[in-house]
Order: C-alpha cells, then sequence, then structure tokens
C-alpha cells in the first residue's frame, strides 16, 4: 500500500514512519510537513509545505494513497478553545477530507489521546476538541480508525518537540518497564502506535476507536 504521514518528523510519528520504512507491505512512504525528515530512503519522498488547511493543489498526489497517518498534534497548553480547534479539528479536518475526495475507501488513522471526550459536552478543553475530530472523521468516506494512546514510549534517541511533554517524558521514561507491567492498558511505544497502524489498514480491526489495549493489540496480529 501507499501510505500518507502527517508529523513524522515528531515523537509519535517518527515511531510510525519507520516502521512503515521496514515493512515489505507498505510500497511508499508519502511525508508531508514543514520540516526535513533528514533521512533517505528508497521508499521515501517528502512535501515541504506551510499550508495545512488546503491540499488543492496535491489532489493528484492523495488520488494513489490507500492510508493515511495522521500524527500531527499540538498541546493545549496556553492556548485558547479557537485556536486549539483551528489547530486540531480545522487542520485535521482538511487533510481527512482531502483524502476523502481524492481516494473514497481509503484508510485514515488518526493519533486522538486516551481520554477524548465523544460526547463534545465535557469539561475538558482538549478532550472536547478531539472529540469533535473525531466524530467529524468518523462522518467521511474513509475507513476510519481513532487511536486514542496514554504514555508512549517514543523511539530510542527521540523527544517530543514540546517542553511539558519532554520534561514528563524524562520523568516517566525509567519507569516506563515498571508502568509496562503494572498499568499496560495505559502504556505503549510508537513503533506499536506504528504497527497498530499498518495492519488497520492491511486487514482492518473491529473497533474504529482504539484505546491503548487495542493499539498494543492490534500491533502484534499477524
Amino acid at each position: 500500500m501507499n501510505v500518507l504521514i502527517f508529523g513524522a518528523t515528531g515523537m509519535v510519528g517518527d515511531g510510525v514512519l519507520h516502521d512503515c520504512l521496514e515493512d515489505p507491505r507498505v510500497a511508499s512512504v508519502l511525508c508531508i510537513g514543514r520540516s526535513p525528515l533528514g533521512i533517505t530512503h528508497p521508499k521515501l519522498r517528502e512535501i515541504r509545505r506551510l499550508d495545512f488547511f488546503d491540499y488543492r493543489d496535491l489532489m493528484r498526489e492523495l488520488e494513489s494513497v490507500d492510508a493515511c497517518f495522521f500524527c500531527l498534534g499540538v498541546s493545549s497548553v496556553g492556548m485558547s478553545e479557537a485556536e486549539y480547534s483551528r489547530q486540531t479539528f480545522d487542520l485535521t479536518l482538511a487533510a481527512g477530507r482531502a483524502l476523502a475526495a481524492a481516494h473514497p475507501g481509503a484508510t485514515f488513522c488518526y493519533v486522538s489521546g486516551q481520554g477524548t471526550d465523544s460526547s463534545e459536552r465535557g469539561r475538558t478543553m482538549w478532550a472536547r476538541v478531539k472529540g469533535k475530530t473525531e466524530n467529524a472523521l468518523l462522518a467521511l468516506p474513509l475507513k476510519t480508525y481513532l487511536f486514542r494512546p496514554g504514555f508512549i514510549r517514543p523511539r530510542a534517541g527521540k523527544k517530543s518537540k514540546t517542553r511539558l511533554y519532554r520534561m514528563a517524558y524524562a520523568v516517566a521514561a525509567p519507569l516506563y518497564p515498571l508502568l509496562n507491567r503494572l498499568a499496560p492498558s495505559h502504556v505503549t511505544t510508537s513503533e506499536n502506535v506504528g504497527r497498530a497502524m499498518i495492519n488497520a489498514a492491511s486487514v482492518g480491526y473491529e473497533k474504529n476507536s482504539l484505546e491503548n489495549a487495542d493499539i498494543n493489540a492490534l500491533a502484534f496480529i499477524a
């Protein structure tokens, strides 16, 4: 399959990208982002752009995309709901709607978050916005899978771009083996997320919304 990745320079997208490059089921990988990846691979092609709200110039490119792995996201810390909605709902739906128009029935895997509010009426702002985003994606003519990971251990040497997350991971990372034993349904790895996305696109899954335990289970389906 031909895969499109958003957010490949981020902590989660980095693991997803490397899984795609290693998996023989993935024929090609197209990454759309602002910054260069800094790696080369026979499967890999990059498109660098600043506009993530309008893809009319890329519709021909999107026609050949079988699966989109959307790992692009921002922290809600310090943001108003309007700005966070623009950077989360508007930005994600721009990509989803463009893919749906170019290749109806393609797979769209969206990295949401543990605690997302599907009702869109909860008290937590980020959870409401993520829930609204999930619901809108499910309404598109795509095979949509909503990934709701908890704590994600990044690939070795990769760090989050968000300072608050870097601090949290610096504290929690050494505890990962213990967390994995005591609370396996709340922790995963960026590699597991990548394998689960590839499996969702190639063989499917019984649920549209994948909690942490589902992600870990799907990652190891043969």
